[in-house]
């Protein structure tokens, strides 16, 4: 699926549910969103292809095996530049609005200073998006019409996987930049984990999934560059028997960066990825080894 400019998100997210749960977990891909609303468009100072840099692009398609594996997966339609459901609600900078926000939006976190609040300011490499302030009342409307149902259904799913195991797994799944065009010396790794440096989910399920993916040929790391944003840290209640872990794919696997076309190992890192979900849905199914401590 390319990206498609709509007069309206219909539906502005989506489930794909399997016939039957194998295990505990639930996929969610709140990044690759393709949808861009005219208006939206009409907006910003940018082009299409520069406003796609923020986007996780296919990686809900790269997951989607997991649905005949027993595994739920969600995937927002509206792109990450438009709104990010891996923010905080209210994770506004006030330069960007014309109106007052709320009292209680956070306005001073580190992504609101970056640029990439729950609205964001920036794409790629700090290319501002807008050209003018917006209303506040359409960014409040943003957040009620798309970032709060979403955020819905994926609780929803979240409590019937709970009630279904006495557990829940929720992987985080993302996308990032290969080094190409960075500024960075050395090639990232394959795949990132972020686990919040093991505190979002017990040591069982992060083992599991990097064990899967370095037994398929994989290079991967943990917690750097990325330790799980928003989503990750505000459902891994190891706790009370949710755990989230956030993977990251390298786009160099399975995609043309600058063409933004699938490459030839794109099937490939496909099934991949989905065996290491049906692994991982089958190691949780009978339950989750309690959080490590800390000294261990």
């Amino acid at each position: 699926m390319t990206a498609r400019i709509v007069d309206e998100l219909d539906p502005p997210h989506q489930v794909s549910e399997p016939a039957a749960l194998s295990g505990p977990v639930v996929c969610n891909s709140p990044h690759s969103g393709r949808s861009y609303l005219s208006r939206f468009i009409a907006q910003s100072r940018l082009d299409l292809a520069t406003l796609r840099r923020s986007e996780d692009t296919f990686v809900d398609e790269l997951f989607a095996d997991a649905v005949k594996f027993g595994v739920p997966v969600m995937r927002a339609n509206f792109p990450r530049a438009f709104l990010d459901v891996n923010r905080e609600p209210y994770e506004l900078d006030p330069r960007m609005f014309e109106g007052r926000l709320p009292a209680f939006a956070n306005t001073r976190s580190l992504r609101v200073a970056g640029g990439l609040g729950t609205i964001a300011r920036v794409v790629g490499d700090a290319r501002e998006i807008y050209d003018r302030r917006i209303p506040v009342d359409e960014a409040l409307a943003r957040i009620e019409l798309y970032y709060k149902p979403y955020h819905r259904a994926l609780r929803r799913m979240i409590v019937n996987a709970q009630r279904a195991y006495g557990a829940a797994v929720l992987v985080d799944c993302h996308s990032m930049p290969s080094n190409a065009n960075g500024r960075e010396e050395r090639p990232r790794a394959d795949i990132v984990l972020g686990d919040r440096y093991g505190t979002s989910c017990a040591a069982a399920v992060t083992d599991t999934i990097e064990e899967s993916l370095r037994a398929a040929g994989y290079s991967v790391l943990r917690n750097k560059p990325y330790a799980g944003g928003f989503i990750t840290e505000h459902y891994g209640d190891p706790a009370a028997g949710l755990h989230a872990v956030q993977i990251e794919v390298n786009r160099a696997l399975y995609m043309d960066e600058r063409e933004y076309r699938k490459s030839p190992r794109f099937e490939t890192v496909k099934t991949d990825l989905g065996r290491m979900i049906a692994k991982l849905a089958q190691a949780t199914a009978h339950g989750i080894e309690p959080l490590r401590d800390a000294a261990e």
